[in-house]
């Protein structure tokens, strides 16, 4: 492993990497940090070829130091997907998603998982607790099994109901609670201080943005080394959009990339929009959004921790941040299944329905290679489907069509 420690973002301060970490001192999440002139030096892009197509064929650029620690699903690298019909619908002609949804537990956070899982099993956590908006919780339950590490889960008894069953069956002890992220946060806090757990709160611990980074790479070894104009993702605590700018920066730290680094686009809801409000005001922080509300429930996230580091990386890649409504949202996950067949997740149609208005804009213009984050599967979020076929009685026939 190629770790030196853990640096603090804001205050610049650093920590042992083998200790069980969680904040700064002033409260500001921690960054894991490399010897990438060491890593450049242990391997090449041309080792990664014959590697096994998942997220630890970055070994060198994850915290993981011995292997038999390594909790494994089959996650990561994930289809690219070149999106011909609706690129020239939309008038996008070089339009891509890359599609998460059929990674381990259908969601994008199983990197995360299993990168924090592995590196928790390998510090010695016994018990891990976090709030969740449904699809985190089903995650890190699942890897935990394996690991032997209990995990305390607590959600918003308003979160989709499929999450919620994947971490029963996990073995989590599951806790609902009549509110939002940030009320179940409360409730991890002061469990984490009364019993000494460990939490994996988004961002409270520098191991999740380790796993969501290899988006990043991935992205920029499916192209080539060559990377795209644009890339939009759905934001709600905004560890991916972090993750892959950090990616970003080390392959270029590592002279494996060149140019310009691709506009990071944060997509968040109408409903729940405090990084756009942010960026608008061309604030370094956000807001608390107050009644927050969305049927992308991944991105009802009103205050998230990392959204410094968020609003920094769309400042430093002359990005921007767009809010989409719910019924934009709708028609966009239509839009993409009648187009390409692909079923994705609200959060993950929301970047579609931006990178839309924002051609309509000149934003992007039409010979930008864009690339969309679809977080998850469609199939957890079954209620979002508009259809109301017509019933035929026994020996009905068709119309034509």
């Amino acid at each position: 492993m190629f770790v030196t420690h853990l640096e603090c973002p804001k205050c610049n301060r650093t920590y042992e990497s083998e200790a069980a970490v969680q904040l700064c001192d002033c409260g500001s999440p921690l960054l894991v940090r490399y010897d990438l002139d060491k890593v450049k030096r242990a391997v090449t892009k041309a080792d990664l070829i014959p590697r096994n197509a998942d997220l630890w064929r970055y070994r060198e650029l994850l915290p993981v130091r011995n292997r038999d620690n390594i909790v494994c699903l089959g996650e990561g690298m994930t289809p690219l997907l070149h999106l011909n019909q609706l690129g020239r619908k939309v008038h996008m002609p070089n339009l891509y998603m890359k599609d998460e949804g059929i990674i381990p537990t259908g969601t994008f956070k199983a990197r995360g998982a299993a990168v924090g899982v592995s590196r928790a099993k390998e510090l010695g956590i016994k018990v891990l607790a976090m709030p969740t908006n449904g699809n985190a919780g089903a995650a890190w339950a699942a890897y935990c099994a394996p690991a032997g590490i209990e995990a305390v889960i607590v959600m918003p008894k308003d979160a989709p109901p499929i999450p919620r069953g994947e971490c029963a069956i996990a073995g989590a002890s599951l806790y609902l609670v009549d509110g939002l992220i940030s009320d179940a946060g409360k409730i991890v806090a002061s469990a984490v201080a009364e019993h000494g757990w460990f939490d994996a709160s988004t961002l409270k611990e520098p191991y999740r943005i380790e796993g969501k980074k290899t988006m990043g790479l991935e992205i920029a070894e499916q192209f080539g080394w060559r990377l795209p104009d644009v890339i939009l993702y759905p934001t709600g605590g905004g560890v991916g959009i972090i993750g892959i700018y950090k990616a970003l920066q080390e392959l270029e730290a590592m002279g494996w990339i060149e140019g310009k680094l691709p506009r990071l686009v944060a997509v968040q809801s109408t409903g729940c929009a405090p990084i756009v409000s942010a960026w608008e005001k061309k604030e370094s922080e956000s807001a608390f959004w107050e009644g927050a509300n969305t049927l992308a429930f991944g991105i009802t996230v009103p205050k998230a921790l990392g959204d410094f580091l968020v609003l920094d990386a769309i400042y430093q890649t002359d990005g921007c941040a767009v809010a989409v409504s719910d019924d934009d949202i709708l028609r966009a996950e239509e839009l993409l299944a009648a187009c390409e067949g692909t079923f994705v997740c609200p959060e993950g149609a929301a970047t579609l329905s931006a990178a839309m208005e924002l051609a309509r804009t000149g934003w992007i213009r039409p010979e930008e290679k864009v690339v969309l984050l679809n977080t998850g599967t469609g199939l957890k979020y079954p209620e979002t489907v508009r259809v109301a076929p017509p019933v035929l009685e026994p020996g009905d026939t068709l119309p034509k069509s």
